[in-house]
């Protein structure tokens, strides 16, 4: 599998990452081993998780895991902390983080965190903290490279200003959802990774199952998929992506896979992992039938024709002002090269 480096300084990542959500909720440790087999088997490399995925025991089952295989030094192993402060502590706060580390690696039973994830912003706590905190653990060696999830591009702005300011490790990725059905990351976020050299490692490639074909805008979903066991669940709910720019989308993928003889899902990640600034792309499932599936689309590469369709069937549009403004006034082209 192809790997791509993580902005300059970070580790070689696979571009496919396995996304270990499921794990200890909605699949078993059996399972989940098998999972993990096969990943390593196919050439994937990046395994991401947090403390809050099945309450630390997706941790625990990959943990287990490593230590049924001899290790994971050939791996690199990705986890974050900030929704499971210990009681009078803040999520990002000193008090919070060496906690959550320190819970982390003994769950996962290593020595170092490959790539450790601030799992949001942290309104109550200064960046400054947060980002002292993770160089001391950086230097104490319990931490090699920082992230961050879920961020806004002026708080990634401030992250990365306030590490240049205070010498301290800078985030090598940025975490955000990001597929054909959800580009607002484009508006700043993106250009503010492009600008910085900061990778994106996106969660929800398949916009919740809607990118694999399985669901219809015109039939409530039900059965045994997440939106059908919940149609409302966040900002994947069935009726807030059941739309006529949806249907568009839908038709283009599925026009696209049925000429290329492949499933939609795999036109959809292939259509992401072309992106600019995309290094890996967090693939998850529940089973290893489905793991199998999605790890068949590494090694297609769309043609730039089919890549600029899709490109301008899921643009959102440019919003006139600032964005519109800044692009006629300024000559700011990074929207244009990325056809938001």
């Amino acid at each position: 599998m192809k790997l791509n480096p993580l902005s300059k300084n970070g580790p070689l990542v696979s571009v496919l990452a396995l996304g270990a959500m499921t794990f200890g909720a909605e699949t078993s440790a059996e399972e989940a081993g098998r999972m993990l087999d096969l990943f390593a088997e196919r050439g994937g490399t990046l395994i991401d998780t947090a403390d809050v995925y099945g309450n630390g025991v997706s941790e625990e089952i990959i943990g287990d895991w490593g230590r049924a295989r001899g290790g994971l030094d050939d791996l690199i192993i990705a986890t974050k902390g900030r929704f499971l402060p210990p009681a009078g502590s803040r999520g990002a706060s000193r008090r919070s983080l060496m906690r959550s580390v320190e819970a982390s690696l003994r769950r996962l039973r290593v020595e170092a965190i490959d790539l450790y994830y601030v799992h949001g912003w942290d309104r109550h706590t200064d960046v400054a903290e947060t980002l002292t905190t993770l160089g001391d653990l950086v230097r104490a060696g319990k931490i090699h490279n920082i992230a961050w999830s879920n961020v806004t591009g002026w708080q990634l702005e401030r992250i990365l200003g306030t590490a240049r300011q205070l010498g301290l490790p800078a985030p090598v990725a940025v975490q955000p959802q990001y597929n054909l059905l959800d580009r607002g990351l484009e508006l700043e976020v993106l250009p503010c990774c492009l600008e910085n050299n900061v990778s994106l490692v996106p969660w929800s490639p398949l916009g919740g199952g809607w990118l694999t074909g399985k669901y219809s805008p015109d039939t409530l979903p039900t059965g045994k998929t997440r939106l059908g066991e919940d149609p409302g669940r966040g900002m994947e709910a069935w009726e807030l992506r059941n739309n006529a720019r949806t249907k568009a989308v839908l038709e283009t993928l599925t026009s696209i896979a049925e000429r290329l003889n492949r499933p939609p899902a795999h036109v959809a990640l292939a259509w992401l992992t072309a992106r600019p600034g995309v290094a890996s792309v967090l693939v998850g499932a529940r089973t290893c039938e489905q793991l199998a599936d999605n790890l068949a689309a590494a090694d297609l590469v769309l043609d730039q024709a089919d890549q600029d369709a899709l490109t301008k069937v899921s643009s959102t549009g440019l919003p006139p002002y600032p964005y519109g403004f800044q692009e006629f006034w300024s000559e700011m082209d990074v929207w244009k090269r990325l056809g938001t």
